[in-house]
């Protein structure tokens, strides 16, 4: 088996390069790479990982180069210089590294609040100069005082920690903190307005969405209690910049510190030059301990991936475990031969996609398999539809997609029924996968039957009646075709039947013509997976 082939093109741990090898991932470290945009787009072809941190662009005109590529890894938590979209769109996974700099962001916010409060990079450069202005820089202290969190996740409930521990009252607003997590960590959960209204000092650790920017506006800022400081290690985006020099100028807002700017790297800003202000060129995960833990991580987790199909932390596919990964990778199968099928037989647009799991298959991670689904139900209409791509695919197209998990009612140890509905008509397809490994097809349109999926298939829907079978074979026999396995199933004597022909080598159009043209055949047709 060849071995998968990692390039790191940006500057990365040694251990994480061990790692990759010890692993047993060929690995090609080239840390300048990611300047060089077109020598990149060169090689990209030739491996099937990419290993970053925020040097390297990912752009669009380099994916469409990467031929072979199946992940990329940010060693970090920002994904801003990965084109996700057009990553998605190629079925290339995209990783980060979320938790490795936690500590080292939180506390570097803990740092500039603490700075903020002492004026102590202003006293320092007073100092360093001559001057001894011991009356001038008057601080205050951070005993007692109020601090709201905006966005108490994981970077901001470690801040919150970090300040219960300097007695600090914390205050936090986020939406998706719940209060046994508020009580648990020890802060008090509030709405945004009391949060502005209550704070002596505001820290922001939210995500940058479109509901998020901008959260401190003008607006926002005139609720704040006169002398608030702010403290933005989060992205930059979150706060109206022009907005907080107004307010520092009004003395509504009496410090900001600022580590992350809209525009970077900021090489002017109107926050700069200002006195009550401390800036840092985004150094929130800028220490030894970080860069080394992000490092081993994207190494560990794209290893997992390109070896056994391991999937974490990717920011445009649901995670799965190295556990998970084996025993999901047959139903996964199943699932986008189910789609397929469907897919094939639909002619018209797609209005609702209901996707059933029964039995064992309904503990599983369902998400992967009915990416799978739709992956297999769009490529016949789409062509380059992949699992990764195919719910934003679906999405896009104003698909509805129902996900329904129930208990076993059926025969099978684990069951997919997958039923599309369309302009036209309703059709549903079952299928499970058996101990040897292999999926099976089961159902059609409540037809009973037991089915490999062989490579190229013949589905007919026909009125069961004698001389049908003698007839069919007879059409295929003339035109030299082989028959494989043949299928067949039937709602009641002399009522519909299905027929599932696998035979060798494609289907001729002439051939499926006459099979339609037989008195009994409904439906005809050639499929393949």
């Amino acid at each position: 088996m060849t071995k998968p082939k990692v390039l790191i093109s940006d500057a990365l741990s040694p251990a994480a390069v061990q790692i990759f090898k010890d692993r047993g991932v060929e690995v090609d470290f080239q840390p300048n790479l990611g300047k060089d945009k077109d020598k990149l787009a060169e090689i990209i072809g030739n491996y099937d990982g990419l290993a970053i941190r925020s040097a390297t662009k990912a752009t669009a005109k380099i994916l469409e180069k990467a031929t072979n590529l199946k992940v990329i890894g940010r060693a970090g938590i920002g994904v801003d210089n990965v084109e996700i979209p057009a990553a998605t769109a190629k079925g290339i996974i995209v990783m980060n590294t979320p938790f490795g700099n936690s500590i080292t962001t939180a506390e570097h916010a803990i740092t500039l609040m603490l700075a903020l409060a002492r004026e102590i990079p202003q006293a320092d450069a007073s100092t360093q100069a001559g001057k001894w202005e011991k009356n001038r820089f008057m601080g205050v202290e951070i005993t007692g005082k109020v601090l709201g969190v905006v966005g108490c996740g994981n970077i901001g409930s470690i801040v919150a920690d970090r300040a219960l521990g300097l007695r600090m009252k914390v205050v936090a607003f986020d939406p998706f903190l719940s209060p046994e997590r508020a009580k648990d960590i020890g802060v008090e959960k509030v709405d945004l307005d009391d949060l502005l209204k209550r704070a002596d000092f505001i820290t922001l650790h939210t995500p940058l969405t479109e509901k998020t920017k901008n959260i401190i506006d003008a607006a926002a800022i005139a609720k704040m209690k006169k002398g608030v400081r702010l403290i933005n290690c989060a992205r930059g985006g979150l706060v109206d910049e022009q907005a907080v020099v107004d307010a520092l100028n009004s003395k509504h807002i009496a410090g900001a510190a600022f580590d992350v700017f809209v525009e970077e790297p900021a090489n002017a800003n109107v926050l700069f030059g200002h006195p009550n202000v401390i800036c840092t060129p985004h150094l929130g995960a800028s220490t030894t301990e970080a860069q080394e833990n992000v490092a081993l991580q994207v190494a560990e987790q794209m290893s997992d991936y390109l070896l056994t199909g391991a999937i974490s932390n990717a920011v445009n596919f649901p995670s799965i475990t190295a556990e998970e990964a084996p025993k999901l990778k047959p139903f996964i199968a199943l699932a986008e031969k189910l789609g397929s099928f469907a897919g094939q037989l639909t002619e018209s647009g797609i209005l609702k996609v209901e996707i059933t799991y029964e039995g064992h298959v309904a503990e599983m991670k369902i998400k992967a398999i009915t990416s799978a689904v739709l992956s297999g139900l769009l490529r016949p209409m789409l062509g380059e539809v992949n699992v990764v791509s195919a719910p934003v695919v679906a999405k896009e197209r104003g698909m509805v997609v129902d996900e329904i998990v129930r208990a076993a009612q059926s025969d099978y140890e684990s069951l997919i029924t997958v039923t599309v509905a369309t302009e036209r008509q309703e059709r549903s397809v079952s299928g499970t996968v058996y101990h040897d490994g292999k999926p099976r097809l089961v159902d059609v349109k409540g037809i009973r039957v037991d089915a490999e999926f062989g490579k190229s298939m013949i589905y007919i829907t026909n009125e069961d009646k004698p001389g049908f079978i003698g007839q069919f074979a007879s059409l295929l026999g003339d035109a030299k075709i082989n028959i494989a396995t043949f299928h067949l199933g039937r709602v009641a004597p002399g009522s519909d039947a299905i027929a599932l022909v696998e035979v060798d080598g494609a289907v001729p159009a002439d051939l499926l013509a006459k099979v339609q043209a037989l008195p009994q055949v409904k439906q005809a047709k050639a499929l393949t997976f």
